[in-house]
């Protein structure tokens, strides 16, 4: 008898413990993971464990104002490239004829600029040769006349010098008008040249565009665009990521507020370290509080009111690769225990 009784008291007590447990997975398990933060380093250093992914500076590569198709993409998704490095290459065929038609047109402009000048050196030469004549028929007018009234020049010798003095006058005259003409051809075949410049400058910029390059030493992330497709200006190509300098973006309750500080060194973990860990510091935190982002799985979680924090961590060997869950480990200062 006295056995049948221990019997249903160890039940009894066995099913208090289950509902225990029931009730205290249903309602902890949301803050489940904020009690491992807390519980895995303390009573021993007081660091606080923040989880979040990796994240990294990215650039969309894209042609600028190229509309072709892609003949060459030298790298694929996961590779990593420098600056500088070929990442993709277009048809340039039409573009290159551009340039060709370009410089043509720019000879061209350059031939009709130096014959210009050499029209207006030409007159300015027969100007000076106008203006000595001129010169010459003034004197020689000048002297008939001081003669003819001397009595030892006639009349009609006084009127042709007269009338020699007239044309030369009216030689310059025309003669000016065509150093003037030859000087605006200059001016305007020099607007031509700066302009077939400028053309053939901007073909050869288009040209360029057919080519992309890496802006910086990075990893191929994505790779939107495939050879043979035709693109046009604006389509991305591939998206490069830059694994130098990377950071997490994690969540802080405010709780936890008082112990983290900005520029505070922490250390990141991840899964698969071979290694130490790797250093980084607080480069961000939030003024004003926010609601747990909706990527959060819980509702019970969504609701709480948390402070963002952005920590910078050195990659230089890119062991940290983009999106990669990590854990940074910030320890707490006295106001944070």
């Amino acid at each position: 008898m006295t056995w049948k009784i221990d019997v249903k008291a160890h039940k009894g007590l066995l099913t208090f413990a289950v509902v225990i447990a029931t009730i205290a997975v249903t309602f902890l398990s949301p803050y489940a993971k904020y009690f491992r933060s807390y519980w895995k380093d303390q009573g021993t250093s007081h660091v606080l464990v923040l989880s979040g992914n990796i994240e990294a500076h990215e650039s969309v590569i894209s042609f600028k104002t190229v509309q072709s198709r892609i003949v060459s993409l030298p790298f694929r998704e996961g590779q990593s490239v420098h600056k500088g490095d070929v990442l993709a290459v277009a048809d340039n065929s039409d573009y290159l004829q551009q340039l060709e038609i370009a410089k043509a047109g720019l000879e061209v402009q350059r031939r009709q600029l130096e014959t210009a000048r050499q029209n207006l050196t030409t007159a300015e030469r027969t100007l000076k040769v106008d203006e000595a004549e001129l010169k010459q028929r003034l004197l020689d007018h000048q002297r008939a006349l001081s003669l003819q009234q001397q009595g030892f020049y006639s009349q009609a010798s006084l009127d042709q010098t007269d009338t020699a003095l007239t044309q030369s006058r009216a030689v310059l005259e025309r003669d000016r008008s065509v150093q003037t003409a030859a000087a605006r051809s200059v001016e305007v075949a020099q607007a031509s040249v700066h302009n077939s410049a400028a053309l053939a400058t901007a073909a050869r910029i288009v040209l360029g565009y057919t080519t992309l390059f890496a802006p910086f030493d990075g990893v191929v992330n994505v790779q939107q665009s495939e050879v043979g497709e035709v693109v046009v200006p604006g389509t991305p190509v591939v998206t490069l990521t830059n694994l130098d300098h990377v950071w997490l973006r994690a969540y802080l309750n405010e709780s936890d507020l008082g112990g983290v500080k900005l520029g505070q060194a922490v250390q990141i973990s991840f899964d698969g370290q071979n290694g130490s860990a790797l250093e980084g510091h607080i480069s961000f935190i939030a003024e004003k509080a926010e609601f747990t982002p909706k990527s959060v799985e819980t509702h019970a979680e969504r609701v709480n009111l948390v402070y963002r924090i952005k920590v910078d961590i050195d990659n230089p060997d890119h062991r940290l690769a983009y999106g990669m869950p990590a854990d940074v480990h910030i320890p707490l200062n006295d106001a944070g225990r």
